[in-house]
């Protein structure tokens, strides 16, 4: 007997239903990235290894997808890999195309990426992303365009989310001011998985990655800062007034809530902000890349973790041969949105079926008569099925419930003579004579 065929772990099919739902998110993502005055590129699946390479973290790193050399000579081809996100190939893209771009440049990009992690659920190997970054702006107005498009996308999705945010300036003031500036990277290496491995095992990796007793103690009080916003970032001046970057990071967060609450106060519905955001200390963005403002978007509804993260980067590009050129974005992962919609049963019930009717038939004068009316109703954008066979009525029934079809035409000598069809509702079971006006007046 055959093997039965089978995929590599960490990676999916994607039935027709599946295919419906993630269209549904892509779409709606898509709709309100174009309202920004977002447009959308697209980069290779690989990239140069170079080019992806010291830009994610040693962990990140290790978690590349290496693409063995063929089809050239292996000897003198530079090595290649799966790209790991999106934002780095979008930095390479920006410096191999500046000549022909207007700044800022804003895009948006919805690919799959790959990295060579163990999967578990909600984490896998091939994944989707839905990137959106504006580069070429020192513009805080950027991060608040992107907490905008968080607010709106969740809306239309109708996901109850919170918006975690935070500053790498103002954790580099931190590592300053408890006497480790040179282990600001080890330290939101170890703090950004506070949530996930807890605060005995954070601590234990701060040893380990070379901080004392002392700088260890010194960092618990600043990290368990309560109250709110307002509050952690009065008692944050306080603690960072040594540190310069540490204070200028405050200021750049001061400056993004009075942007946000100052557009919800002259907005001209005055509706309420339907956003919970969050000032989170913890929150680090393990991404070496981050040099501002860095964001995480969880589902309040389930237990998933991250489903949107992303920030400023002031120098991504340098690493290219353009430096000093800034820019923020954030990425929004369809998988575990997908997840989310489909623990929470969020997904429109219409997305169960493209097909708005059936054309059910007894044999081969019905069917030609079938297609003529299929092909009139489907010039008026109505996505219609004809069944390729007259088989027996039950089949046919069964075809149309197991695709999720509302309605069911069937055509007889009768109908052919009096121009209708029977048209069957498969929901309630109601029937009725129908002429092809009345049928697209319906549809």
């Amino acid at each position: 007997m055959a093997q039965k065929p089978s995929i590599p772990k960490g990676t999916r099919d994607f039935g027709q239903m599946e295919m419906a739902r993630r269209n549904y998110i892509f779409d709606t993502i898509k709709g309100v990235f174009r309202l920004y005055g977002f447009q959308q590129i697209e980069t290779p699946a690989m990239e140069n290894l170079s080019t992806l390479m010291g830009k994610y973290g040693e962990e990140g790193d290790k978690l590349l997808f290496r693409i063995q050399n063929s089809g050239e000579k292996a000897a003198l081809a530079p090595e290649k890999g799966l790209r790991y996100d999106l934002t780095v190939p979008f930095a390479r893209y920006v410096v191999q195309h500046r000549e022909e771009l207007s700044f800022p440049f804003k895009r948006f990009q919805i690919q799959p990426v790959w990295r060579a992690d163990r999967p578990q659920k909600g984490r896998y190997r091939e994944f989707y992303q839905c990137d959106v970054d504006v580069i070429g702006s020192d513009s805080l107005l950027g991060e608040l365009e992107l907490i905008q498009i968080v607010e709106e996308v969740y809306r239309r999705l109708g996901i109850n989310v919170c918006l975690h945010i935070n500053n790498r300036k103002i954790l580099a003031g931190i590592a300053e001011v408890i006497g480790a500036p040179d282990k600001m990277i080890d330290i939101t290496v170890a703090i950004d998985k506070l949530d996930k491995i807890g605060v005995e095992a954070v601590n234990a990796e701060l040893k380990e990655r070379g901080l004392n007793d002392e700088q260890i103690a010194a960092l618990q009080p600043i990290l368990n800062l309560s109250g709110s916003t307002a509050d952690k970032l009065t008692a944050l001046k306080t603690i960072l007034a040594s540190s310069e970057v540490g204070l200028k990071g405050i200021a750049e967060l001061e400056e993004v809530f009075e942007l946000f609450n100052s557009q919800l106060s002259t907005s001209l519905n005055s509706k309420p902000s339907t956003l919970n955001i969050e000032l989170d200390l913890c929150l680090a963005r393990g991404l070496n890349y981050y040099t501002g403002a860095i964001f995480e978007v969880k589902a309040l509804d389930a237990q998933i973790g991250s489903i949107t993260g992303g920030g400023r980067y002031d120098n991504l590009t340098g690493i290219f041969g353009l430096p000093n050129v800034s820019g923020v974005g954030i990425s929004f992962g369809a998988d575990r949105i997908y997840d989310v919609l489909t623990e929470l049963d969020l997904f429109p019930k219409e997305l169960q079926s493209t097909t708005q009717i059936l054309f059910a038939t007894f044999g081969d004068a019905e069917l030609h008569y079938a297609l003529g009316w299929a092909k009139e109703l489907r010039a008026h954008d109505i996505a219609v099925e004809v069944y390729p066979e007259p088989t027996k009525m039950k089949k046919q029934m069964a075809y149309a419930d197991d695709k999720k079809i509302p309605y069911v035409a069937i055509v007889g000598g009768n109908e052919m003579e009096t121009n209708t069809v029977m048209l069957k509702n498969m929901a309630t079971g109601e029937q009725k004579q129908v002429t092809l006006a009345e049928l697209i007046g319906n549809l």
